[in-house]
């Protein structure tokens, strides 16, 4: 075959985890996080898992590289590279197909291009990638939207039960959402500067994320198809079929 690997990559707020989990479904595959804070076990809510999105009409799509370390260790990257390879080789060896699905750039791209890290040097990965992609008015708003729900979770709550076993300094040092709800939670900032930091600065992740996922189409040489996220599932799925069909 041509690909021994889908990659399905976005954008924060695109709906990757969604379509990763149908298209795992539909094909008999697993699905690999390539998100560097899903890692961490009790960061749930700000980080997005939303493990509600790996069931799929009633049935749970297996997934890997989520939970697997405790919160206030720092993951680094060679150590994704191997829990990634451990996790692809089982998913191959059982005759699955293996669906990396994330937002991290660094993450996806050491995978792809096979990033020498450490003391062993893995595959390169023949990946059909795909990208979805939406305009930026629509990104805004599905931003706003999950910040929002997010918030009506419980992620407040999450922060203080995280600040009761890390200190504030190495929980803002996850950024984003641990950031700025750890100012609020110790009173550094109001509701509303923690919410208006928080949503600007998750504008300015999703556009250096974009950033990334254009250098590596365009300076680094990874192919990547790209699919409107405004469009329906079932439009992608099938494009993505079809893709990966004609690279048997």
């Amino acid at each position: 075959m041509k690909y021994d690997l889908i990659t399905i990559l976005g954008p924060t707020a695109c709906g990757k985890t969604a379509l990763a989990a149908r298209l795992a479904l539909r094909m008999g595959g697993e699905v690999i996080s390539a998100d560097s804070r899903m890692v961490y076990r009790g960061m749930d809510i700000g980080t997005g898992k939303d493990m509600e999105d790996y069931v799929v009409d009633g049935q749970e799509v297996a997934h890997h590289l989520i939970d697997i370390a405790d919160a206030g260790y720092r993951f680094n990257v060679y150590e994704f590279q191997c829990a990634f390879q451990n996790a692809y080789m089982d998913i191959v060896e059982r005759g699955r197909v293996p669906i990396m699905c994330g937002g991290t750039g660094l993450y996806i791209e050491a995978v792809l291009k096979s990033y020498g890290l450490g003391p062993v040097r893995f595959p390169v990965r023949r990946s059909l990638t795909i990208g979805l992609v939406t305009d930026r008015e629509k990104r805004r708003e599905r931003i706003t939207h999950r910040l929002k729900a997010r918030l009506a979770a419980g992620m407040i709550d999450e922060v203080r039960e995280l600040l009761t076993k890390l200190p504030a300094e190495r929980l803002i040092r996850y950024g984003l959402e641990y950031k700025y709800v750890t100012l609020y939670c110790t009173g550094k900032l109001t509701y509303e500067e923690m919410f208006s930091r928080l949503e600007i600065a998750i504008h300015q992740f999703a556009k250096r994320q974009m950033t990334w996922f254009r250098g590596m189409e365009q300076r680094r040489g990874v192919p990547i198809h790209w699919l409107d996220a405004e469009r329906s599932q079932e439009e992608n799925l099938s494009e993505i079929m079809r893709l990966w069909t004609a690279g048997e």
